[in-house]
């Protein structure tokens, strides 16, 4: 019984921990952001910090983690409300799109992350949540041959970075007309992938 509650308490305090540590990182930045204000809004000891987190960085990467996570559940949601699997790629690009330019996904995702982290790492968390619902999602409309049998790992990655790019953009702009502008592009973007779509038309294409 002793050890079920201390158990739950120490989850609590993580929790408590990543809650807070997230809304800070979020509006003010990773550099900004000191594990002394941490552990005082979050009403825990230093000492309760470094025993789920051996430092700031690990914190974090935790957060991160955390936030792509839920954003990758956000696309799986919105891919898994279709049938259809061309229907599914497209809500699922879309939602990512949305999801990823919320400041506070923003800052902790695509502009803390890379940075605190490093490229390998960051583009590692990224693989494992939504670029593999990427990846299943291109996967699925080849098998079913909407779009041209190629290698999907390629076009992941450059829809991803595409995506990526959009969304730090968007949440630089300040026109409210430029994500409605985004999300027909990124659409036009999709169809031109499809079979009888301007490559295949012409002959153009990879490997040809």
């Amino acid at each position: 019984m002793g050890q079920g509650i201390r158990e739950r308490q120490r989850e609590q305090t993580r929790g408590t921990l990543l809650a807070q540590s997230r809304r800070l990182f979020a509006t003010r930045g990773y550099a900004a952001v000191g594990l002394a204000e941490i552990v005082r809004v979050a009403g825990v000891t230093k000492g309760a910090l470094y025993h789920h987190f051996p430092g700031k960085a690990e914190l974090f990467r935790a957060v991160l983690a955390e936030v792509q996570q839920d954003v990758g559940q956000q696309v799986a949601a919105a891919a898994d409300a279709h049938a259809d699997p061309w229907a599914q790629l497209v809500a699922g690009c879309q939602e990512f799109l949305t999801a990823s330019t919320d400041p506070a996904v923003r800052r902790i995702m695509l502009v803390d992350g890379p940075a605190v982290l490093g490229w390998r790492q960051w583009r590692a968390l990224d693989e494992a949540t939504s670029g593999r619902h990427l990846a299943e999602a291109l996967t699925a409309v080849v098998d079913a041959g909407i779009i041209p049998r190629q290698p999907v790992g390629p076009l992941t990655h450059l829809l991803s970075g595409a995506m990526n790019e959009a969304a730090l953009w968007l949440a630089e702009s300040v026109d409210p007309d430029d994500l409605a502008a985004t999300r027909a592009a990124l659409t036009n973007l999709l169809h031109a992938l499809r079979c009888g779509g301007p490559a295949d038309r012409t002959g153009v294409g990879p490997g040809r």
